[in-house]
């Protein structure tokens, strides 16, 4: 038998829009693994609010986190930690322009460590998830490690003047992309991190070539992954950019999407 590796992101692919996974979805997974697949989580979240979902799948691989920005294996410590935090110097520098390009907010993560550059409770709503240790104040003083990532949060006539000065200034050290309406907030990590990066260590890990890896994704920071992938299968309710990129579709996190598509492709 040929194994694969499956990599799912969550919200909006493997999560229901009231980020539950399907019952059918989930069975269908677990037939997967007992076949001797391969199935491991790819997302934008941190460990802390995607935890929960890595244990009711019964998954025992590496998971990704932070869009790849931080890979371990939550059952193996041995397997090592992969962190790929951004430099410190270059988010002080972002906080230091921040009044001139009409930043509202940022918030920083080392790893489960959460700090904002103000109180804010649209972000605290967002980051609560997990319990994570919150501290408030200015960034450049509060900080004291390399972070994980940053979330910088604006306004709708700033946020490509920020992007624009992102790509100009830090084009070699971060890589930036905008959260979907109605967000304002564009999400930093750095340069050379993506999914695809944290997936193909996991894929050589395992021995899986590129081939043989069949990744689920529905937005952006799923562009790189849904393209390394041998097998880049794009949600019915991905972004169009997405469905260009993509080897195959298949339907909505609504509609069992995954389920469906590894119950055809892999005889389950």
């Amino acid at each position: 038998m040929k194994r694969y590796l499956i990599a799912l992101d969550l919200d909006g692919t493997l999560l229901k829009e009231d980020k539950t996974i399907s019952p059918f979805t989930k069975d269908i997974i677990g037939r997967a693994i007992d076949a001797g697949h391969l199935v491991v989580i790819a997302t934008g979240r941190p460990y802390r609010a995607s935890r929960m979902y890595y244990e009711e799948l019964g998954l025992t691989t590496p998971i990704i986190n932070f869009n790849g920005a931080f890979v371990h294996h939550p059952r193996q410590p041995s397997w090592g930690m992969r962190h790929y935090p951004l430099p410190l110097a270059v988010v002080k520098d972002i906080v230091e322009i921040s009044e001139s390009y009409g930043i509202k907010n940022m918030m920083a993560e080392v790893l489960d460590d959460v700090y904002f550059h103000q109180h804010d409770e649209v972000l605290l709503d967002i980051v609560r998830l997990g319990n994570p240790t919150v501290e408030i104040g200015d960034l450049r003083l509060s900080l004291g490690k390399d972070p994980t990532s940053v979330l910088v949060y604006t306004d709708g006539d700033h946020i490509e003047q920020i992007q624009s000065h992102l790509s100009h200034v830090y084009a070699n050290v971060v890589h930036h992309r905008r959260w979907s309406e109605p967000w304002h907030v564009i999400e930093i990590i750095r340069h050379g991190v993506h999914k695809a990066a944290g997936l193909k260590q996991v894929a050589d890990y395992f021995g899986i070539p590129r081939e043989r890896v069949i990744a689920f994704g529905d937005e952006d920071n799923d562009l790189e992954m849904i393209d390394w992938a041998g097998l880049g299968v794009a949600m019915g309710n991905a972004i169009e950019p997405l469905k260009t990129v993509a080897d195959d579709m298949t339907a909505s996190n609504e509609e069992d999407g995954i389920g469906l598509y590894l119950q055809d492709v892999l005889g389950l």
